[in-house]
C-alpha cells in the first residue's frame, strides 16, 4: 500500500472528483467529458465508476481549456497538447541517453 507522502508527491496519483477537477480548472464538467472523448485525458475509474483526475491530468485540461478560451477548436488543442507532451518525454528520453553515454565515457 502506497504511503501518504508517496501519494500527495505523485503527479499521477487520481486524487480528485470529476466536481473538484472541474473547479480547480475553471471548467465545466462536460468539457471535461470531451477531453475524455477527444483522449486527450483518460480518467481514473474508482471501484464505483466515477471518474477521478490526477494533478498532472488536470494540468492537461488547464492547458486546453486555455488554448479553447483563445479560439482554437478542441479537437486542435488536444491534438498540439498531444503532441507537445510526446515532444517532451522524446526530448527527456534523449537528455538521459546523453547523461548515460557521458557517464559511462568519463
Amino acid at each position: 500500500m502506497a504511503q501518504p507522502d508517496d501519494v500527495l508527491d505523485d503527479d499521477n496519483y487520481p486524487a480528485y472528483t470529476m466536481g473538484r477537477a472541474a473547479e480547480i480548472v475553471g471548467a465545466s464538467q462536460d468539457f471535461l467529458r470531451r477531453l475524455d472523448e477527444a483522449k486527450l485525458i483518460i480518467p481514473f475509474r474508482s471501484a464505483g465508476g466515477h471518474r477521478r483526475y490526477s494533478r498532472y491530468q488536470l494540468r492537461l485540461a488547464a492547458r486546453a481549456r486555455e488554448m479553447v478560451d483563445h479560439g482554437t477548436a478542441l479537437e486542435a488543442a488536444c491534438r498540439i497538447i498531444i503532441l507537445e507532451d510526446q515532444l517532451e518525454e522524446a526530448l527527456q528520453q534523449n537528455r538521459n541517453h546523453q547523461l548515460r553515454r557521458q557517464s559511462g565515457a568519463a
